[in-house]
């Protein structure tokens, strides 16, 4: 695999931190500025919001400029959200610095994808974008908990200030190894960009997107609160679990990327969204109970994200045969379909904890989740009714003869 890969990853690491530490840190911060649960849980919904703004508009509006020096830009954007966040004085200016970072977070994440793609033959495709991702997950292994453990120790303003840190860290690795003459696909036209929205097969990849995760954010964004208060763990053993989830999900994103390598990123998609109800489910049941609990919360990050690379390989794939002059664009609104399914999840788990309580949030993700694996059925059905199409398309000039 090309160093560049390297590059993404630790980027995609600074990123994932400052994304995801805010679950473990949802009770400190409503406690210190004095709002509610749901509304603490407004800030995973905002910063989503940012990202699903930013992936498609700004992935269009910087597609003349060269990919080394964008990247640069992004995590110097990055650098700078999180700085805000630091000096936050309150609520509003902290959803202003979340809005920010997430806009940067948008387009990376939306370019990074294609750039890994296009780095490695194309049978690898999915593993490479699977590594870049990886980025992710080992931030829920090590920058979640650490900084969980920051900004109970220390207030959660460090831990902003930590993670500005770790966005410097990324911009001179992608000053170090990304290369300056990276594939660049030509700008699409406005148009263009426009006519992806005309594609059912994309906007159906963008609805399975948008809805699996939206299930799994449903649970995952109360996850910290259901552990204190449901199951009964301390503040401070949130933080080991956290740990032990964000190891799971490292070895399940890189299962997950091989899966559809192997079989195709239907037949992985459909698993992993099974497997993910099942868990969801199973967990409304084993939350009461401490070890039933962690093994659930293993469970739960073996399949978490191992529907990524899937997603996002085959978006590019189907992409590139609907709308193969707005590749980058279709890439970027998956992106954005990840997050406005996690902003939507994000704030209907508020709604469910403010409503009936914390431990509902599970069993209801579930059914969201199985909606997501429903439309993954029937994208199958469609590709496979397409491959018979064109199989008869084929054979005719035979049978004439």
């Amino acid at each position: 695999m090309p160093i560049a890969l390297l590059a993404l990853t630790i980027s995609a690491y600074a990123i994932g931190t400052t994304e995801f530490v805010i679950v473990g840190l949802l009770p400190t911060l409503a406690a210190d500025l004095a709002v509610s649960l749901p509304s603490a849980g407004l800030l995973v919904s905002l910063y989503a919001l940012g990202v699903a703004v930013g992936a498609p508009v700004l992935t269009a509006l910087t597609g003349k400029i060269p990919r080394k020096m964008l990247m640069l830009g992004l995590m110097a954007l990055f650098t700078i959200g999180n700085l805000v966040a630091w000096q936050a004085p309150g609520y509003e200016s902290l959803v202003v610095a979340r809005l920010l970072t997430g806009l940067a977070h948008g387009v990376f994440f939306s370019i990074a994808s294609t750039i890994a793609a296009s780095l490695v033959p194309k049978e690898k495709a999915a593993s490479a974008i699977a590594i870049v991702f990886t980025g992710l997950t080992v931030a829920l292994v090590t920058g979640v908990p650490l900084g969980t453990f920051i900004g109970q120790q220390f207030g959660w303003r460090t831990t902003f200030l930590a993670v500005s840190g770790l966005g410097i860290i990324a911009f001179l690795g992608t000053l170090m190894f990304v290369p300056k003459n990276v594939a660049h696909s030509r700008p699409a036209t406005f148009r263009q960009q426009l006519g992806v929205f005309a594609q059912p097969r994309l906007l159906l990849i963008y609805a399975m997107t948008a809805v699996g995760y939206g299930g799994t954010f449903t649970a995952f964004t109360f996850l910290a609160p259901i552990l204190e208060q449901v199951t009964g763990f301390s503040t401070h053993a949130v933080g080991g679990v956290l740990l032990a989830y964000g190891v799971s999900v490292a070895i399940g994103n890189l299962w997950g990327g091989k899966l559809a390598d192997r079989h195709g990123p239907i037949p992985a998609l459909k698993l992993i969204f099974l497997l993910l109800a099942v868990v969801l489910f199973v967990l409304t049941f084993t939350a009461g109970n401490r070890w039933l609990m962690l093994a659930t919360v293993l469970a739960w990050g073996g399949v978490a994200f191992g529907n990524v690379p899937g997603l996002q390989v085959y978006v590019v794939n189907q992409a590139q045969r609907f709308a193969p002059e707005a590749v980058d664009v279709a890439s970027g609104l998956n992106i954005a379909a990840f997050n406005i399914g996690i902003a939507i999840g994000a704030w209907g788990g508020g709604v469910i904890v403010a409503e009936i309580g914390l431990i509902h949030t599970a069993w209801i993700g579930a059914i969201v989740v199985l909606v997501a694996l429903g439309l993954t059925v029937w994208a199958g059905k469609l590709d496979q009714r397409d491959r018979e199409e064109e199989a008869d398309i084929n054979a005719t000039p035979l049978a004439v003869c």
